[in-house]
């Protein structure tokens, strides 16, 4: 079983750093005593990924540390840890590692309530509402090219064939198509025009966004049914999180003497 570690932090700090042995030892190699705390690193790591505590695990873990310590020290004796290049990578390793503690401690100071979570959740079921739309759009430049159009529809044109003409490189090739998607998850003008329109129906005046001018149809539309706060409640969770710590270095980037 070979172990790949998660973090090339871990991996470079453990490899190229020499780490005083601690009063338990898991190996010996050469006389370097390689301490429990750097396999109990790697096995926790090997256990967050989904693999289960067992002796198979021990083992590897064990012969990883002898692979890497041999190989860290036929580097040593070549001199290769006082090269500039290695030398830039292990500090940017150990810093990466000091890094990764910080914000886990940080997180575990400054925790997400249950109360906030549920605030973030009905807050984005608002925006969602309850229903998602599947609709079409042609996007051109000026308004007069998208009042052409709407003048060729009402002709009998169709709308796919139109479409080729669209500025919109995602949906030009597929008649326009944007698929299903809620109204939240496009500029306000395009939302408004949208949830405006009967099935079938397309847009009798050109929709302005920042983008240009819209002609849209809806092809369908459909309830929506919102997860539950207990199937979103980890990702949310998560979400809360990162944004707590952008904002907490946002706010050490504010005060930092920068020159």
């Amino acid at each position: 079983m070979k172990i790949v570690p998660s973090h090339l932090a871990l991996s470079l700090v453990a490899a190229l750093v020499a780490i005083p042995a601690l009063a338990q030892t898991v190996v010996t190699v050469n006389g370097t005593a390689i301490p429990q705390a750097r396999a109990d690193v790697m096995i926790s790591e090997q256990k967050a990924q989904g693999a289960p505590d067992s002796e198979q695990l021990r083992n590897a873990v064990k012969e990883e540390l002898v692979r890497r310590e041999v190989l860290a020290q036929e580097a040593r004796k070549k001199g290769l840890e006082k090269a500039g290049n290695v030398q830039a990578q292990v500090e940017l390793a150990r810093q990466a590692v000091l890094i990764r503690a910080y914000l886990q401690d940080y997180v575990k100071a400054h925790p997400v309530t249950d109360a906030e979570v549920k605030a973030e959740y009905e807050k984005i079921k608002a925006q969602l509402g309850d229903k998602e739309y599947k609709a079409r759009h042609i996007l051109v430049e000026k308004e007069e090219e998208a009042k052409a159009i709407i003048a060729k529809l009402d002709k009998g044109e169709k709308f796919e064939e139109l479409a080729k003409q669209s500025k919109d490189p995602g949906s030009k090739d597929k008649g326009g198509d944007l698929g299903w998607a809620n109204p939240a998850g496009f500029v306000k003008p395009f939302a408004d025009g949208l949830v405006k329109l009967e099935k079938g129906k397309y847009t009798s005046t050109p929709i302005k966004s920042d983008f240009g001018y819209h002609v849209i149809k809806l092809e369908d539309s459909r309830p929506v049914k919102a997860p539950s706060l207990e199937e979103a409640k980890g990702q949310l969770k998560q979400r809360l999180e990162q944004m707590r710590v952008e904002r907490h270095i946002a706010e050490l980037r504010t005060k930092a003497t920068i020159k």
